[in-house]
């Protein structure tokens, strides 16, 4: 089960989730191209080692594990696993 960034973060992208994740598994970074334009900041959920360190960070609340996810942002489940499809 991997954890998952929702709704919350549209527009704030606020990285601190980055900075307590121990092994580099959200993306974009301040310093990568696709920051600009990624309207939220994503969790890779293949690399997520599911410690959760990212959850208590984050200034909007807006991560989740899988199973706790909101149903009004489901989506976002599918979102997180696109950005690290492509």
């Amino acid at each position: 089960m991997a954890y998952v960034i929702a709704e919350p973060c549209v527009g704030t992208k606020d990285t601190a989730c980055v900075d307590a994740c121990p092994v580099d598994c959200i993306h974009p970074k301040k310093d990568e191209p696709a920051f600009a334009t990624s309207e939220l900041l994503y969790i890779d959920p293949v690399e997520c080692i599911d410690c959760g360190a990212c959850v208590p960070v984050c200034p909007v609340s807006a991560i989740f594990a899988l199973d706790d996810l909101p149903e009004k942002w489901a989506e976002y489940a599918q979102k997180n696993a696109d950005y690290y499809a492509k």
